[in-house]
């Protein structure tokens, strides 16, 4: 970059011609970094239909939005986004770019800040900015979730962080905010890809992702089988939660990928995390450490995941789950009846 970087971006995502909520989680952070330092805050977004939606992103919290439409880029391919905000990051030289960790966000920062020369940090847990010398400061879990890291960029330019999905809420939407909308071109060329999508399957044991959820129940190797390991379906399913995996559990063939949390599998951060069968490794407490509360059963008092956990049970799986299971159907069932739980 020629210039001096000026003001703060954060990367809005388009899924299923909707405007996610991830961007409007990411304007709530942009917003408060903006305005630490005064600056304007921007989003970019990159979709078949973004422009239409724009006004939205302005009414939680954008002071301009810079809109590609283009229905090439209504399925998410890493080239031809890459392409694209390289080229609207080298003619805008933003001094901050920031974009959710999500499958999107994880996939293409990394390539982006390669092309761009700068570092990245990914997986922040808290950003702020340091107003005298304008460094952002980017926390994250590390070691395992032990100890928290502040990094910053001071040479490089744009500092670019992900942030974990649902870790701030978004701003309150305000109809009477204005704020102005650029809309880019995309060049034809710019399209051009080495991977083709072929279509899409959804995963028949998941209704929505993982880092979406309130609540999260968690398997491990502590299940055995997969039959025992199913019970993590029916309590999710009495919980309203998502099903979530150790990596032993999903290299067992036990559920899929899509559910292994973790450093090699996806990032959540619940209001509550269910820990059951799961020795609280580094790799998977990494991917779970910023949940709101945490229960693990282990029948090992010295697990790890207990040095976490805001409530613990020692015992055996199949001692304490048939319990948790019969409680719940009580408590269902007197939901359903209208009448007290006891």
């Amino acid at each position: 970059m020629t210039g001096m970087a000026r003001g703060i971006w954060v990367l809005g995502e388009e899924r299923n011609g909707r405007i996610h909520t991830v961007s409007f989680e990411l304007l709530a952070w942009g917003r408060g970094l903006a305005d630490a330092v005064g600056e304007t805050l921007t989003c970019v977004i990159l979709g078949a239909a973004v422009t239409e939606q724009a006004s939205s992103l302005i009414a939680h919290g954008a002071d301009r939005v810079v809109a590609v439409s283009h229905p090439g880029l209504g399925v998410f391919l890493p080239d031809p986004h890459v392409r694209v905000l390289t080229r609207l990051v080298k003619e805008y030289e933003p001094e901050v770019l920031l974009a959710s960790a999500t499958t999107m966000g994880r996939t293409l920062m990394p390539i982006l800040a390669a092309r761009l020369h700068t570092g990245l940090t990914a997986d922040c847990t808290g950003l702020e900015m340091e107003p005298a010398e304008r460094l952002l400061l980017q926390s994250r879990p590390a070691i395992g979730g032990n100890v928290m890291a502040t990094i910053k960029t001071p040479s490089h330019r744009p500092q670019m962080a992900t942030v974990r999905p649902r870790s701030r809420n978004p701003l309150p939407r305000d109809a009477a905010r204005r704020g102005e909308i650029i809309e880019e071109r995309v060049d034809e060329e710019e399209l051009a890809s080495c991977v083709k999508r072929l279509g899409f399957e959804p995963d028949p044991t998941s209704e929505a992702p993982i880092e979406d959820a309130d609540v999260v129940i968690a398997g491990g190797k502590g299940f055995k089988n997969a039959k025992g390991f199913a019970q993590t379906f029916e309590i999710a399913t009495h919980l309203g939660g998502a099903v979530g995996a150790s990596r032993p559990a999903v290299d067992q063939g036990w559920v899929g990928y899509a559910h292994q949390v973790g450093l090699s599998g996806k990032s959540v951060t619940p209001k509550l995390y269910m820990a059951l069968g799961i020795s609280g490794s580094a790799n998977h407490v990494a991917g779970m450490s910023s949940a709101e509360t945490v229960v693990a059963v282990n029948k090992d008092p010295e697990a790890g995941i207990f040095r976490i956990a805001d409530f613990g049970i020692v015992g055996s799986l199949e001692d304490v789950v048939p319990v948790l299971l019969e409680r719940l159907d009580r408590a269902t069932h007197a939901r359903s009846e209208g009448t007290p739980y006891a």
